[in-house]
């Protein structure tokens, strides 16, 4: 009894470290792959990003840096209309934060330059929409402009150049454009909205965004994916906490036989 007892207690953490690692994988190297890790955001267009980029690289716990400008809207093409969080960004500074270009399945992240109006999504958006590589797609501001004809909401054609795949709820929710053309899209000088960071440890994402936004207090405000990805945060939490225990029941089941 005491050998079965042992050899099931066994079994079982086993099964539940295996689960739990992959688990954990699957949110670093994936969802946490995309999702800014650690962003300072400014009350201004930051005309000068690349000054600010240098000076937060110096924190030893930043790995890499990348410009955003970000807006919400729609889609609509084909008669379908969906929502999307648009992320305006540099392709040669994005590669390095994210994890999108590992995972492109048409095209590629490079297609995205300033003038071109080119949008890259990710497969499950693509395949909602009904659309294909080169298709045009329009992207809708919830910002109206007032016209001879009244207000009406502004829009602008996209084409799309590339296709991602990351998971259903990345691929459905995010969009990339030029950062140059998402800046003429909101009407705005050429700059950056803000500047997201890359770390060597996800958990030291509080620190490192507030270190950053000291570099400008004034201007900057920290962010970071434990406020904007708190679900995620409390399922990697509860994830130590049962390891713990399953630990802990498992030593018990061991004295006790």
């Amino acid at each position: 009894i005491s050998m079965i007892g042992l050899t099931l207690g066994v079994a079982v953490l086993i099964t539940v470290l295996s689960v739990m690692n992959g688990f954990d994988r699957e949110l670093k190297t994936r969802i946490l792959g995309m999702v800014p890790q650690a962003t300072v955001v400014s009350t201004e267009i930051i005309g000068d990003w690349e000054q600010l980029a240098d000076k937060i690289k110096e924190d030893p716990e930043v790995s890499a840096v990348a410009p955003f400008i970000q807006l919400q809207g729609m889609l609509t093409s084909n008669g379908q209309v969906a929502g999307i969080m648009v992320t305006g960004v540099e392709p040669e500074y994005e590669k390095n934060v994210s994890i999108i270009n590992d995972h492109m399945v048409e095209g590629s992240i490079d297609t995205l330059q300033s003038g071109d109006f080119s949008i890259v999504l990710g497969e499950e958006m693509v395949q909602s929409l009904g659309l294909q590589i080169g298709d045009k797609v329009t992207l809708v501001l919830p910002e109206a402009s007032p016209s001879p004809a009244g207000v009406i909401p502004r829009f602008k054609r996209f084409t799309l150049t590339g296709i991602f795949t990351i998971s259903p709820e990345v691929d459905s929710l995010m969009a990339f454009i030029p950062m140059g053309d998402a800046a003429k899209l909101l009407r705005l000088p050429e700059g950056a909205q803000g500047v997201r960071m890359k770390l060597n440890d996800i958990f030291t994402a509080p620190i490192a965004s507030q270190k950053a936004a000291a570099i400008a207090p004034e201007q900057l405000y920290p962010n970071d994916w434990t406020q904007t990805h708190g679900n995620l945060f409390g399922a990697i939490q509860m994830e130590k906490a049962m390891v713990g225990l399953l630990l802990f029941l498992i030593i018990l089941v061991a004295a006790f036989n």
